[in-house]
């Protein structure tokens, strides 16, 4: 193959692996939001309170001092078997 078909064959492939990056990437920062007291057991995105550290954390479902990021606006509106999720942290009976 000569040079020129090689880099065009690489041009067409780099490209394609780009639009593959930006069709598959995750929602931006500024379209999440921390969702507190809806993330399953180990399956918060990060942590607060005493005796964690961050993502994964989390000892039982629903804590209300865990949070996961969820898309902007939809928090409030989701609903667990411990009431709905909040954007602050949540205390929740023992």
């Amino acid at each position: 193959m000569d040079h020129t078909k090689r880099a065009s064959l690489l041009a067409i492939a780099g490209a394609l692996a780009a639009a593959a990056a930006v069709t598959s990437a995750p929602a931006r920062a500024d379209d999440m939001e921390k969702c507190y007291g809806i993330a399953l057991k180990g399956q918060n995105d990060c942590a607060a309170g005493e005796g964690t550290s961050c993502a994964g954390t989390s000892t039982i479902d629903y804590d209300g001092a865990h949070w996961k990021y969820v898309k902007t606006g939809t928090c409030q509106a989701m609903d667990t078997p411990l009431g709905k999720g909040s954007l602050t942290p949540i205390k929740r009976p023992a």
